[in-house]
């Protein structure tokens, strides 16, 4: 699994500029999609605080990316917004 992760991210590291552009799109339209199964199972507490940890990681990797901050830190965080929409995509489709 480590000598994936260390594939993917010196690719990431070398084309930087073009993946981190693909990323955000690929990121905020997973998150939506995660934000859609949510709010499809209702306007409750629970659903409000489903929809905020997703906005918010969501948001966060936008942030490092418009940030401009470390090349790894960018990649972790895309990992983690990645990650997350796709759990509560799972946990709310079900």
């Amino acid at each position: 699994m480590m000598k994936l992760y260390t594939k993917l991210y010196k690719d990431f590291e070398e084309m930087y500029l073009g993946y981190a552009a693909l990323a955000i799109i690929a990121s905020s339209c997973w998150g939506s999609v995660a934000a859609m199964f949510i709010l499809m199972n209702g306007h409750g507490l629970w659903n409000m605080i489903q929809l905020f940890l997703v906005v918010a990681v969501c948001m966060g990797f936008n942030a490092a990316v418009l940030a401009q901050l470390r090349t790894k830190f960018v990649f972790n965080s895309l990992i983690i917004s990645l990650a997350v929409s796709t759990l509560m995509i799972i946990a709310n489709s079900i």
